[in-house]
């Protein structure tokens, strides 16, 4: 049964919100760059006004996506398709752009919140979908449609609107029988940058994988990989933010003991720790295998290329005061891990990244990142893990001198598991 479409209340939810960010700058917030005029207006839908700004990392790399994300969610939480709420995010933000600040239009705020929000939006909108069960009711119903809410707050109000909070009826087609397993870790994590040691401090990370890379992979989002950590430090309290999206796929090999699936993915990246920030959006094809050795012997890797729309990236000498350079290049990945008995794991990751300067200093970047993770579980649920690894960061500069930077750290945590249809 297909879902109805509702324009006029998905178009509402989309001026609201343009209107009530805005709003909060100019009548609450008192921001200069909220008085918005016909001249400002006039100034910003010229082509050849559009630029790069220098807000700080945190509104550049992960409020524009989140704003993005709203304008995705008034049209995907009211009945259009996946590829039916892209243009309003593209549009969403143009509109934001020239017609809500007196700054003017920034190339970097457009991409983010365009392609971000994609990103952003599917994933909220398929797991707040995915917590609600319309079958259900009392409280764990209430508390569910209260934490689908949080994580997506334009389908709550969708679902207030409309009725169906807390109403027993027929669930929606996106409640798919995907599993999604989750990890919750909770332990002291330590980063370091060139021979010196930092702090032990406490962290906690949470890990959603929703579906399999090798079943529905021709339906966008089918596959979903979300990591988000937290933790004692000195720049913010949410340090990682990642998302990983699949687009479409194609199965190469299926079998009992061999199974490998290429998939094309969207993916965002958002680090910012006291050592090291760095956050991208790119696009990548992957190749996804698992290998059944035995009854007891399982190995999954994967290994993946593509092209890094947009990246910020640590400056130390500053460009009109932005301590990062927005570039875009070439990105790639490699995983193995190595399931024993499903008592022992070991699991090693690689990811790197060339990128060439679009705005800042000069510059190319060679970013890489390797870490290794090694588990061992008491029960189905309950394990220990130890997590090394390291950044590196090497900067070639056409005017200062190059920098070849290194941080790494460690991870030991206690990690809970749990999956549910």
């Amino acid at each position: 049964m297909t879902e109805k479409k509702r324009f006029g209340r998905a178009t509402l939810f989309f001026g609201l919100g343009e209107a009530v960010p805005w709003s909060f700058d100019k009548y609450i917030a008192k921001a200069d760059f909220a008085n918005i005029s016909f001249q400002t207006l006039g100034y910003n839908i010229n082509p050849g006004s559009w630029s790069w700004d220098s807000d700080d990392f945190i509104t550049n790399q992960l409020a524009h996506p989140a704003h993005g994300n709203i304008f995705f969610n008034a049209y995907r939480s009211n009945g259009y398709t996946f590829w039916q709420s892209v243009p309003a995010v593209f549009v969403g933000s143009y509109i934001w752009e020239t017609a809500g600040e007196t700054q003017a239009p920034s190339i970097n705020d457009f991409i983010n919140t365009s392609f971000g929000g994609v990103i952003l939006g599917e994933m909220t909108h398929r797991l707040a979908n995915k917590i609600i069960n319309n079958h259900t009711r009392g409280v764990k119903r209430q508390l569910s449609e209260i934490f689908a809410c949080m994580i997506n707050p334009v389908n709550g109000l969708t679902r207030i609107t409309n009725g169906q909070w807390g109403k027993v009826s027929d669930n929606s087609k996106e409640r798919d029988s995907s599993l999604v397993a989750t990890e919750f870790d909770a332990g002291m994590r330590r980063f370091s940058a060139n021979g010196q040691q930092g702090k032990f401090g406490w962290y906690a990370h949470i890990k959603l994988m929703y579906g399999t890379p090798f079943e529905q992979y021709r339906t966008p989002f089918s596959y979903i990989e979300v990591n988000t950590e937290f933790g004692q430090d000195k720049t913010s309290i949410a340090n990682v933010v990642t998302v990983s999206g699949s687009l479409t796929g194609f199965s190469v090999q299926s079998s009992d003991q061999v199974k490998h699936v290429g998939l094309l993915t969207v993916n965002y990246d958002y680090i910012n720790n006291e050592a090291f920030f760095y956050s991208a959006q790119n696009i990548r094809f992957n190749l996804f295998s698992e290998f059944k050795l035995n009854k007891k012997l399982k190995v999954n890797t994967s290994a993946g290329a593509g092209a890094i729309v947009l990246a910020a990236v640590p400056d130390p000498y500053l460009y009109a005061g932005r301590p990062y350079d927005f570039c875009s290049g070439v990105g790639f990945i490699g995983s193995a891990g190595v399931d024993a008995g499903e008592k022992f794991f070991l699991n090693i990751r690689y990811r790197g990244g060339w990128v060439t300067t679009l705005s800042g200093n000069s510059s190319s970047y060679f970013i890489h990142t390797v870490t290794g993770e090694a588990r061992y579980a008491f029960t189905d649920r309950v394990s220990i893990c130890a997590e090394p690894g390291y950044f590196t960061l090497r900067g070639d500069y056409k005017f200062y001198e190059n920098i070849n930077k290194t941080y790494p750290y460690f991870r030991a945590s206690v990690r809970y598991a749990v999956d549910f249809r």
